[in-house]
């Protein structure tokens, strides 16, 4: 019985740190392209890159980077000729979660020019409208 205990709690531990290391924005890139929000608003206001919101409409309203598109998460792979394949393109959402799978489903796809933005709008310092 106590071999039993220590092998769930070994399971319990293992399946918990998978858990966790889904949910964070750290984590999320699956890609390995990211880049810090320093860097991305540097890259954005230079002209050097474009941002792309895969956020909800709904959290795209209650705010959002100026001129930057809505292209939600869930509809990526239907409006892919809507990324650019000729810059540099990030990716944005509310903490790193949804861009990092937005980089991943792109880069399947066979773009190589994308980045994600690690801990998204949550971490942003650049101009937002309300």
């Amino acid at each position: 019985m106590k071999k039993l205990n220590i092998i769930l709690v070994f399971v319990t531990a293992i399946l918990l740190t998978i858990s966790v290391s889904a949910c964070s924005g750290k984590n999320a890139d699956l890609g390995g392209n990211t880049v810090t929000v320093d860097e991305a608003l540097r890259l954005w206001q230079n002209k050097e890159a474009v941002i792309i919101d895969v956020r909800t409409m709904q959290e795209y309203q209650a705010g959002h980077i100026p001129e930057v598109p809505l292209l939600p998460l869930n509809e990526i792979e239907s409006r892919t000729g809507e990324v650019p394949r000729n810059q540099k393109v990030l990716f944005i959402c509310r903490s790193g979660n949804r861009s990092g799978q937005a980089v991943s489903l792109l880069k399947n796809k066979g773009f190589d020019n994308i980045y994600n933005i690690e801990g998204g709008m949550l971490a942003w310092r650049g101009p937002v409208i309300k």
